[in-house]
């Protein structure tokens, strides 16, 4: 779409093309009178030319560099044994659909308890039976069906049920046995802790991102709903303390103000507070300390910042668990579990088990576990740099910064070891090794004909005789015996410090709350207090995370602030 062809005036802009600005266009331009402008820095992703990257149901998108990223994004994640703070980049999506466009599809919920918090924290109206209407109203749950299944919803949600797992997820169920926790079949409505075939937003093997869900043909016919890709929102524009449009600049550098009666940002919890806190929407002092004049002293932009404290462990499979590179799904494990320890809560750990550790013949030999903390206590922030507001932000994510989090995630770790050191899948200590995105692994995980040819060379050699994969794995995982290191208190607590990281659920920059709450940003329906005219609908507004990936409570609250809107806007203009 060229610039000239944008509208200068109308009466919905939405800011950000991810998760829940889809769900906005779509509900906010069923109203024929309603003038929508939907802008997304990223490329689109129109039916029928959805790359084939962005359908497979493994996440390729990841390997194909800052193509479907924002370039340059990184984050403090918490201080190493040595006080040292480590820094790692941080992939999140720019692309139309944002992260559900890139990530693994993970269709998980969460638990009721997730919610009655956000309620408990002055989020009025987002207990659990107040936000499962909107949970049922965005999908069509294949498998599950009763009062909290939708079954006529804009995203498909199925899971490989146990009659179609392949050989490595009957070994990964076996050996999660030993935990004597019961299987079960649907994480989004048993909420009990237990061994469940994860859900996902997926039909036909393959992704169904909430482009695709919501931002349907139909949909894209409307004559009043304009898509914009390729542009990117520079500044809010205001009118005294009314939001009454934004300055627009397209990929060729060309700029253009549009003037909105409405304007919803919907950017994600690591670029909504960016656009806020460049309006003078924030912390007073800071604001002023980076030379942004103050428009509403908002402490709470920013603040918050939460992510689920990770690990991830590769493990070096048997040839007869693994997946033929054409099997494309490969997590078919997920375990929701409670660590028991003091600061817990029920069901607080969870661990997901992939067949494939990349996309390429290396990947095919390994197995990936993800461990994480489903009920963190740690908090970061977010906030622009002094030296250049306009730049990237400083973003840390705060990991491990109670120490609640690092006794149960170092426990976890223990745990996973002991369960997965196995007959069922690999007897061999040895064969387990901490896995990390390193710039280096990056650079080898990129789609190329060369990384094709070194990674296959790579899988032959570790194939090969065992002391010469015994060589290579301590290679590379720098010489770490984690069996070793899961006898050793100290050495444990030191190497979770070393290795944690996120799981790209970056949510809470722009919590909900009480609009006397000093710290809350937006209201219940997703209103910015002190200013008019401007919303946040995202996972920014999360006053804390739900014990699940981010994406489907992200779409969700894209469904429920958009009928707030709607009813607040009353008639399109």
């Amino acid at each position: 779409m060229r610039m000239s062809e944008l509208p200068h005036e109308v009466d919905v802009l939405v800011v950000g093309g991810g998760s829940a600005g889809c769900v906005l266009a779509k509900r906010l331009s069923a109203d024929p009178n309603r003038r929508v402008l939907l802008v997304e820095a990223g490329c689109d992703t129109p039916p029928g030319q959805v790359p084939a990257e962005i359908l497979d149901s493994y996440p390729m998108p990841l390997f194909f560099g800052d193509t479907y990223i924002w370039p340059g994004l990184d984050a403090a994640v918490t201080r190493g044994a040595d006080g040292r703070i480590r820094r790692r980049a941080y992939e999140q999506g720019r692309v139309m659909g944002g992260s559900s466009s890139i990530n693994v599809q993970a269709a998980n919920r969460g638990l009721p308890r997730d919610y009655d918090a956000w309620a408990a924290a002055g989020a009025r109206g987002w207990g659990w039976d107040d936000v499962l209407p909107y949970f049922r109203k965005l999908e069509t749950d294949l498998d599950c069906d009763g009062p909290l299944h939708g079954r006529d919803g804009p995203l498909p949600i199925r899971r490989i049920l146990e009659p179609a797992w392949p050989p490595f997820a009957h070994a990964v169920a076996t050996a999660l046995d030993a935990t004597g926790l019961p299987r079960r079949l649907d994480q989004n409505g048993e909420f009990e802790d237990g061994i469940f075939p994860p859900a996902f937003s997926n039909r036909d093997d393959a992704r169904v991102s909430s482009a695709a869900a919501y931002l349907d043909a139909p949909t894209r016919a409307r004559g009043n709903l304009v898509i914009a890709a390729h542009t990117q929102v520079t500044d809010l524009v205001f009118d005294g303390r009314r939001a009454v449009g934004a300055q627009l600049r397209q990929a060729d550098g060309r700029e253009q103000r549009v003037a909105a009666r409405e304007v919803v940002v919907c950017a994600g919890a690591l670029q909504s507070p960016v656009l806020l806190l460049r309006a003078g929407i924030g912390p007073a002092e800071h604001l002023r300390t980076c030379g942004v004049t103050v428009l509403a002293d908002r402490p709470g932009v920013g603040e918050n910042l939460r992510d689920h404290p990770a690990l991830t462990i590769a493990q070096y499979l048997p040839r007869r668990l693994r997946l033929p590179l054409s099997y494309r799904r490969a997590s078919f494990v997920a375990l929701r579990s409670s660590s028991g320890l003091p600061g817990g809560t029920p069901s607080d750990m969870y661990l997901t088990a992939s067949a494939r550790g990349g996309w390429h013949a290396l990947g095919a030999s390994l197995a990936l576990y993800f461990l994480w903390v489903n009920q963190p206590h740690s908090i970061g922030r977010l906030r622009l740099n002094p030296a250049d507001p306009a730049g990237r932000p400083d973003v840390d994510l705060g990991l491990l910064s109670d120490p609640r989090d690092l006794e149960r995630l170092a426990t976890g770790l223990r745990d996973l070891v002991a369960l997965v050191v196995s007959p069922q899948l690999n007897p061999d200590p040895a064969a387990i090794f901490p896995a990390s995105f390193t710039p280096a692994i990056k650079r080898l995980s990129r789609v190329t004909p060369r990384n094709r040819r070194v990674t296959a060379l790579l899988a032959r050699l570790l194939d090969g005789p065992a002391p010469l994969r015994r060589l290579m794995l301590r290679a590379v995982s720098g010489g770490v015996d984690l069996g070793r290191i899961a006898a050793d208190d100290a050495a444990l607590r030191d190497f979770v410090r070393e290795t944690v990281f996120g799981v790209w659920h970056a949510s809470g920059t722009c919590r909900m709350g009480d609009s006397t709450d000093r710290g809350a940003v937006v209201d219940p329906t997703g209103r910015v207090i002190g200013v008019e005219g401007l919303s946040v609908a995202d996972a920014s507004v999360m006053p804390s995370l739900p014990s699940a990936n981010t994406n489907v409570p992200t779409i969700m609250i894209g469904e429920k602030i958009a009928d707030h809107l709607v009813a607040q806007l009353g008639a399109g203009a």
